[in-house]
């Protein structure tokens, strides 16, 4: 009797000691809980500067430490970026690879009926750039016969690929290329091809940053807000609203603010009223 006694005093003093174990366990997971958050995966070619670039192997920029700002303290979504080409950044969109991307995306009709638009985060209109000793283009009308390198499927080359339409007897003559943005700025100051059509920022950005100060920028009129956007997959409502919450958040408390002016040395944020 005394041995069942002892061996069922034994068996209890085990439960005990498993159950502070497990306890013990369950206390120490504060550093694992990340492994409860949905992972999100935001895709970026890491150009152009500032919006996103690599400093020292690590990625920063304008857009990405928005994104930072939005997720941080998320005790729902765990961030992570990944690096692609410009046609990649699509085309993980489409498979669901990525879940959201940053890159100085700009509006279009087309991206908005395959993906879901964030608020936007920046105001970036378009410039068209030539060099100083080139008096043959003044504005958009000028650009019949001249030539222009562009990355297939951005904005830029859209509007000059519907240009070519509208002006079938005189077009501009568009090169193709992989380049990032500052390759593309230095050969057009080697006078490798006329003109380029690009953001404000990223142009006087790589302008001041490579000393191309034989380059002029020219203002283009526009009827449209010139935003710029974080882009979502399809299905991501929930991660949407989310994070529209979060940057009326970040513009009202000044952080949106405070990124403009240490990356691009002033404010050039959205009307508030778009933000939404």
């Amino acid at each position: 009797m005394k041995k069942i006694v002892k061996y069922s005093l034994l068996a209890a003093l085990g439960l005990v000691a498993a159950g502070v174990l497990a306890a013990c366990s369950g206390g120490d997971k504060k550093e694992g809980e990340a492994a409860g958050k949905k992972e999100i995966i935001v895709a970026t070619n890491a150009s152009p500067k500032p919006f996103n670039y690599e400093e020292n192997g690590e990625l920063t920029g304008y857009e990405i430490e928005v994104v930072r700002a939005i997720f941080k303290d998320s005790d729902k979504y765990d961030v992570k970026f990944e690096k692609t080409e410009w046609s990649g950044v699509f085309a993980g969109l489409d498979s669901d690879r990525y879940q959201m991307a940053v890159n100085n995306i700009s509006y279009t009709k087309e991206r908005a009926e395959k993906y879901l638009y964030a608020a936007p985060t920046a105001k970036n209109p378009n410039v068209l750039v030539v060099k100083k000793d080139d008096d043959s283009i003044k504005s958009l009308d000028d650009i019949g016969g001249k030539s222009t390198e562009v990355v297939q499927g951005t904005t830029s080359a859209k509007q000059l690929e519907d240009y070519n339409k509208q002006h079938a007897d005189n077009p501009t003559v568009l090169n193709y290329t992989k380049a990032d943005f500052q390759q593309i700025m230095s050969r057009l100051s080697d006078g490798q091809f006329d003109y380029k059509i690009f953001d404000k920022i990223g142009v006087e950005t790589v302008i001041k940053n490579q000393g191309l100060d034989n380059l002029k920028v020219i203002e283009l009129p526009s009827d449209q807000q010139p935003y710029v956007y974080p882009l979502l997959a399809k299905g991501q409502d929930e991660l949407k609203s989310f994070v529209d919450k979060r940057i009326q958040e970040l513009y009202k408390d000044g952080t949106l603010e405070k990124l403009s002016k240490q990356f691009f040395g002033d404010t050039y944020l959205p009307a508030e009223a778009d933000i939404k």
